[in-house]
């Protein structure tokens, strides 16, 4: 039975079965909008910030999975479906995670992570080889923080939340000790192969399920209102600004990303820190962001309190800023038109006091469209020069 995927010197793309499975995430992802939207306070926040890493990390394995096994594999597929049912359980417990669907939430999430990396152990790796050993070190990690989470779920609601920080912490700390267990020998990030177009494309397309969360967010909350001039208005820069957070991303920060990570020497740690770790943080943007417009759409003319007026500002101020980080790990050098941006939202939300919700949005929208504009010139001004762009360096590069 083989499991692997083929390695003919061919891009590898991401497959059907891949893009079903995510679907599950669009969902996952409309729930922690829901959880955020329901409790807009510090701790409905810290809740909705848990729910999305989780959210996050039960995604963030199966597509590392995936890189290296074949999604058409029969005994892969199972395993995919499987993970897909889980986490679509795990989505259903998120509105009431921490209160009575805690066990369904924790034990969802501990069987999608200890089950997942079990089958990697046993079924698909043969023994004595790397594979198994480094699923192996996995799942002892997964099953040491499934302790906590279990033991948070069962616990009282102020022992769950540390319970809980602290399961989290153990998983995502985990892969930036490279998954050390005592007295074995310590693992090298060469451990691990990166497939870079699947790779790449797959953590693409879960920025694009954020995305597309947003714009069902923008459409449900409006098809149930009454349409008046002031909530038209504001649909229509709601969903301007979705299109520009999409264009801020794949107009070309996807594809130099991709071909940056491509060329790397240490693949595996920069695939590790600028996608597993930093996209959740355009993620979150995304999804704070949604947040944010329904918001303004509900009440377009009035203005808003400070908690709505930090989600509405927050969402692209995070976006910008995690592609600020983004691109200081990839490139080692600073987006400052983005950090600019980034600043800029905070200013609107002082602003934002003293004017109304549709004014709010409008002065966020002209904000990341002159982010967009000032990046356009500054290409222009480069193809006038004749300098070559940062993609055709990268190329010049790997030419040489």
């Amino acid at each position: 039975m083989r499991l692997e995927r083929r390695r003919a010197g061919d891009e590898q793309r991401a497959t059907n079965l891949e893009l079903f499975f995510d679907l599950v995430f669009v969902f996952a992802i409309t729930q922690v909008s829901h959880l955020l939207l329901d409790d807009l306070s510090w701790r409905g926040a810290e809740r909705a910030l848990l729910a999305l890493l989780v959210v996050w990390w039960a995604w963030n394995y199966t597509a590392w999975v995936t890189n290296e096994l074949d999604p058409e594999s029969g005994a892969v597929r199972l395993l995919l479906l499987a993970v897909m049912l889980g986490s679509l359980l795990l989505a259903v417990a998120i509105p009431d995670a921490f209160g009575e669907r805690a066990v369904l939430f924790a034990g969802s999430y501990v069987a999608i992570q200890v089950g997942r990396h079990t089958f990697l152990t046993f079924a698909a790796a043969n023994r004595g080889t790397i594979e198994r050993e480094r699923a192996g070190r996995i799942l002892i990690w997964f099953a040491a923080a499934g302790v906590l989470w279990i033991a948070g779920a069962l616990a009282g609601t102020g022992a769950r939340a540390a319970l809980w920080t602290a399961a989290l912490l153990v998983d995502y700390c985990a892969p930036i000790v490279l998954y050390w267990v005592p007295g074995r020998r310590r693992l090298a990030p060469s451990t691990w192969e990166v497939e870079t177009s699947h790779f790449a494309e797959r953590f693409q397309l879960f920025v694009i399920i954020a995305l597309g969360e947003s714009i069902v967010i923008t459409g449900a909350t409006t098809a149930g209102l009454d349409l008046s001039a002031a909530r038209l208005a504001t649909f229509g820069l709601a969903f301007a600004a979705s299109a520009a957070l999409w264009w801020l991303y794949f107009d070309y920060v996807a594809r130099i990303a991709e071909r940056r990570l491509e060329l790397a020497d240490d693949r595996t740690t920069l695939a590790r820190d600028a996608y597993t770790y930093l996209h959740v943080v355009l993620v979150a943007g995304v999804v704070l962001s949604a947040v944010g417009d329904e918001l303004v759409i509900a009440h377009p003319t009035a203005g808003l309190s400070a908690a709505e007026l930090a989600a509405v500002v927050g969402g692209p101020a995070l976006y910008l800023l995690g592609h600020v980080a983004f691109r200081l790990r990839l490139a080692g050098s600073v987006s400052w038109r983005r950090l600019g941006g980034a600043l800029g939202c905070v200013a609107v939300g002082l602003v934002g006091l003293a004017v109304p919700a549709v004014a709010v949005e409008a002065l966020l929208v002209g904000l990341l469209v002159a982010v967009i504009l000032l990046e356009q010139l500054a290409a222009a001004r480069r193809r006038r020069r004749r300098a070559p762009s940062a993609l055709e360096q990268l190329e010049a590069r790997a030419g040489a």
